[in-house]
């Protein structure tokens, strides 16, 4: 496996059965680290089975290389904003075509994936059933406890319309929010000024991320693309309802509970009326799609597929 997204590629390695090999490529974003260090490692790698995250070099490089079979893994801005930039479009587009199979991370990404290879496919993101699991909501304290766990992007996460929907309710919720963004000095001065005064928690390791779910009545994820994130995935598996804006345009999405939540007065009525009921039909979707074990025996149901093809052509 090369590289990784938001931990997806470790979870899905570290719960493969035991009988198979395994081997994590990652890298930094430093130069050294994402160009010769990354082109002598993949050169150097054996196996099966290459299976990479992101659609960028780390693909280009294997498909260069002649790993077979590959598995090109996009995860969001890859095919969101790389596939229409000037630099890193071709890089993109030639992954697209080249790769034995394409995996999709979310649903809203499906569709241009499938611009370019018909036989895409939607893998829904693995929550670790180790790391994050239910625990009993904290009980206390007159106001409601709102946690923004997405980093600060305006753009792609839509921070601002929460801070906004947050500001109609300010007397009556507590707010959190992680440092964390290229949009977080902004999000704080819209807050400042809107009359908000959120706690800022240090970014702690992907491990550890549990203790803020637990610590909060609600958990702010994006509302901006249409589909779960991470962090609503591994804040509903923690015991505790998370807003984001899942698009009803994906048939993925048809059973979450809570769609097309984006308009800032909707989220603070939502977030001021928030019941034990939403998080249970939240958690049920949960488990109908994203478990572990569910996920991990379509992903070898692929590789074996692809391996035998491989053997049938040599």
């Amino acid at each position: 496996m090369l590289n990784d997204c938001a931990f997806v590629g470790e979870t899905l390695l570290k719960y493969l059965p035991y009988g198979i090999e395994k081997q994590h490529i990652k890298r930094s974003r430093g130069f050294w680290s994402k160009t010769f260090d990354l082109t002598y490692r993949v050169l150097r790698a054996k196996g099966d089975i290459y299976h990479v995250h992101y659609l960028l070099q780390d693909c280009y490089i294997a498909s260069r290389f002649g790993k077979k079979p590959l598995i090109g893994h996009a995860h969001g801005s890859d095919l969101r904003t790389s596939l229409h930039h000037p630099l890193w479009n071709s890089i993109v587009k030639h992954n697209l075509r080249s790769c034995s199979k394409i995996l999709v991370s979310t649903p809203d990404i499906l569709g241009k994936a499938r611009q370019y290879r018909k036989d895409a496919e939607y893998i829904p993101n693995p929550v670790d059933p180790q790391l994050f699991y239910p625990k009993p909501m904290r009980g206390n304290g007159s106001k409601t406890h709102v946690l923004i766990a997405s980093d600060s992007n305006w753009k792609v996460k839509g921070t601002h319309i929460a801070i906004r929907a947050l500001s109609r309710i300010r007397g009556e919720v507590e707010v959190s929010i992680i440092k964390h963004g290229k949009d977080f000095e902004k999000t704080i001065a819209l807050a400042t000024s809107l009359g908000i005064n959120l706690k800022v928690l240090p970014r702690v390791p992907h491990e550890e991320l549990n203790k803020y779910y637990w610590n909060a009545d609600v958990v702010i994820d994006r509302f901006a693309l249409g589909s779960l994130g991470m962090v609503s995935l591994e804040a509903i598996a923690c015991g505790r309802p998370a807003l984001a804006y899942v698009s009803s345009d994906y048939p993925e999405n048809e059973d979450f509970p809570l769609k097309d939540l984006k308009d800032e007065e909707d989220i603070a009525e939502t977030i001021k009326n928030i019941s034990s009921d939403l998080w249970k039909k939240q958690y049920n979707f949960l488990k109908n799609h994203h478990e572990i074990n569910k996920i991990e025996e379509r992903l070898l149901s692929i590789y074996s597929e692809l391996s035998q093809k491989q053997l049938d052509h040599k």
